[in-house]
């Protein structure tokens, strides 16, 4: 078996007032992009922190590459990029960028050959030779995923890597990633933002109150619960019902359908035939759908389409943290 890039056993932190992370066990392959999900408070950067070296934890190990946490070995293995970031905003990026070679060791005529490329990679570009103090703090993020590379590190921590950007910014930075695993890079992905990944990840944890609460590939959390819509044309309230009880299925009316163009099933329009509709049922398997699909014509229905979905990563974690308790903004 190959060696795994990170992996933590037990590895626990406790603070005087009770909050950190307890007896998180996970184990990230190399290459791997690994998403850590969980309510803020949850314990998340404190377990991040514990990785990379900056605090240490009460009980537990974990290793990097084989190395221990902490150790100069492990750290020479990671590129980090802190949630609460800042820079010297007299330097420029430019410089910013150098200050964070040096600190990694590294020659000065590698980090030359690297800076236009990283530049380039994360969008800054010739805004490079700008001052910090006149970047934005989409632009300062970026900064720090350049700094985080600049090392050309085998294990890539990422804590809320692109909070700070507008939607196209956080599209961007998700190629960057896409890149960077396609290149072999271990990315350690701590996010609230689902859609990043959901995209990108390959498996997954939620922490929770400082402890994991589920774990997995998101292609099994998305393929948990798949349903089927029907758009279906001539329909009557009672065939619902009559549906419903001969198949014994979970089938549910979702709203007529939009004009065309709109995204998906919506609201009624004007002028629109409400004997359209949208039903949603959950099934174990298309030889279902084929079914229910024969019923519904028996009984002088249209079927115009047929689509397969899937949960949402968002709606799955709503329904995860729902009901516990949660302890706040602050970790």
């Amino acid at each position: 078996m190959s060696q795994a890039a990170i992996e933590a056993i037990g590895l626990t932190k406790v603070y005087d007032n009770g909050r950190g992370c307890r007896d998180v066990s996970i184990t990230v392959g190399k290459g791997e992009a690994f998403g850590f999900l969980g309510p803020n408070g949850a314990g998340k950067s404190t377990f991040v922190k514990m990785l990379v070296g900056l605090i240490m934890p009460t009980s537990g190990k974990a290793q990097l590459l084989g190395h221990p946490i902490g150790s100069l070995e492990a750290k020479a293995q990671i590129g980090y990029l802190p949630e609460l970031y800042r820079y010297q905003e007299w330097l420029s990026g430019i410089e910013v960028i150098r200050l964070h070679a040096r600190l990694c060791g590294q020659e000065r005529s590698v980090t030359e050959e690297r800076i236009p490329r990283l530049l380039d990679e994360v969008g800054i570009g010739q805004r490079g030779k700008d001052r910090v103090k006149h970047y934005s703090k989409g632009m300062q993020q970026r900064l720090g995923l350049a700094c985080a590379l600049v090392g050309d590190p085998a294990i890539l921590f990422l804590d809320e890597p692109s909070s700070a950007m507008d939607p196209i910014g956080r599209k961007e930075v998700r190629k960057i990633l896409e890149g960077l695993k396609q290149r072999g890079k271990t990315i350690f992905l701590n996010s609230h933002l689902l859609e990043d990944v959901e995209l990108l990840c390959d498996r997954m944890a939620l922490l929770n109150n400082g402890v994991i609460l589920r774990h997995g590939s998101v292609s099994e959390v998305l393929n948990k619960r798949m349903s089927w819509r029907f758009k279906v044309g001539g329909f009557s309230p009672f065939l619902l019902s009559w549906l419903k009880e001969i198949t014994d299925l979970h089938i549910e009316l979702i709203v007529p359908v939009q004009p065309p163009g709109a995204d998906g099933p919506g609201t009624v329009g004007d002028g629109q035939d409400p004997s359209v509709v949208w039903l949603e049922a959950e099934l174990a398997n298309e030889e279902q759908a084929g079914w229910l699909n024969a019923l519904m014509n028996e009984q002088g229905l249209t079927v115009y389409e047929i689509t397969r979905t899937k949960e949402r990563l968002e709606e799955w974690f709503m329904s995860a943290v729902s009901g516990l308790s949660h302890r706040g903004e602050d970790e």
